[in-house]
């Protein structure tokens, strides 16, 4: 009895076919959606609702309703973001009280929360952006097309102003005096 043994050439075809399917699968798995977003998602600039990072809920904007509200977009990747957090982070523990903290993630590649824990800004409320092209969707509705971005929102909830690229804590204290009349 004879017994055909596959060539070198077969068995190459047979290995990159192999190959080939493997990453169409994985292509597939990493293109599938994600679990889906809460029916109560909203990235509008003036409306939005965000889940919680860490935890499980919802951010609102309307629920910060009765203070000022800064929200500082953030990442881990982030070293304009690193830069910043310090200061902010002092200023807010400086205005507790009587202007709002938040911190959203947004564009995240790593441990959003690990950074927020980090650069002590874990106790303020924070939210993980969803949406846009790079789970980016409110910094993207804000006009802001880099890291980090922070946004100034008066006590009912108005848009007051936009900073993109980091803000420095002394610019911080300028624009809470101009637009809050607060001092840190």
């Amino acid at each position: 009895m004879n017994v055909r043994r596959p060539s070198g050439t077969r068995l190459l075809r047979g290995a990159a076919a192999a190959v080939v399917a493997i990453a169409a699968v994985a292509i597939a798995v990493r293109a599938a959606p994600q679990a889906a977003p809460s029916s109560s998602l909203n990235t509008s600039k003036t409306a939005w609702q965000l889940p919680r990072l860490g935890t499980s809920g919802e951010l609102s904007l309307a629920s910060l309703r009765g203070h000022p509200v800064v929200v500082d977009f953030f990442a881990s990747w982030c070293y304009a973001c690193q830069g910043e957090l310090p200061g902010m982070a002092t200023v807010s523990a400086q205005l507790k009280g009587k202007v709002t903290f938040v911190g959203v993630n947004s564009q995240e590649t790593g441990d959003g929360m690990a950074m927020a824990q980090h650069y002590g800004i874990g106790w303020w409320p924070l939210a993980a952006d969803r949406g846009g092209a790079e789970d980016s969707g409110l910094r993207d509705n804000l006009g802001a097309a880099v890291m980090p971005v922070t946004a100034f929102y008066d006590a009912t909830g108005k848009l007051l102003d936009v900073v993109p690229g980091a803000i420095s804590q002394a610019d911080l204290k300028t624009r809470l005096h101009d637009l809050f009349g607060v001092a840190a």
